[in-house]
């Protein structure tokens, strides 16, 4: 399993889709980059955002997180609470190939303000606009921008396809079009 460069990833974005919109090169003036890297490709943060705000003494279940646990915030930039976080979701919408596996990581202008980006791989045949949580883990509210690099993904292709995708498992978050609550298999 080899990591997919600039070249593959440009090829894969234009003629099948795998990511839309695409920017063919780094964007970077002015704002945290975006776009296509030497090994991976550099997702935007949309401008709508959750901010976790739930009651005073409560006891979270991730398998049932109350949806009025979160403040809808929409605009061009979102300040994090201390210690808090927020999901948002990625402006370009991805369709993995079969025979790839990706991983995701936040970007360092980030890391370096105490924010930490989280997201499980992007499975085989996995598609959809990424739901990402965002973590401050400082003292004092940290911004985002919207419409500005988050986090960078790196594709993995394997010699061979696997036998069940995601698709195929009719997987809980396929083809997710908005910030997607965590859900369980029965619920």
């Amino acid at each position: 399993m080899a990591i997919k460069a600039d070249r593959w990833i440009r090829q894969m974005a234009q003629t099948y889709g795998m990511i839309d919109p695409f920017s063919s090169c780094q964007v970077a003036e002015g704002t945290i980059s975006y776009g296509l890297s030497s090994y991976g490709y550099d997702l935007r943060l949309a401008d709508e955002f959750k901010i976790f705000t739930p009651p005073p003494g409560a006891v979270l279940n991730p398998k049932a997180i109350p949806p009025e646990f979160y403040r809808d915030h929409r605009g061009q930039f979102c300040d994090i609470p201390p210690n808090g976080y927020v999901l948002g979701r990625t402006v370009e919408y991805l369709r993995i190939p079969r025979d790839v596996l990706t991983l995701c990581v936040g970007k360092s202008t980030y890391a370096r303000s105490g924010v930490l980006v989280n997201v499980t791989p992007f499975e085989p045949e996995w598609e959809g606009f990424v739901t990402v949580s965002i973590a401050n883990t400082t003292a004092v509210p940290v911004r985002i921008f919207a419409n500005e690099g988050l986090c960078q993904v790196l594709f993995f292709q394997s010699d061979e396809p696997c036998e069940v995708s995601y698709k195929d498992r009719k997987g809980k978050y396929q083809a997710q079009k908005r910030i997607e609550f965590g859900k369980t298999l029965d619920g």
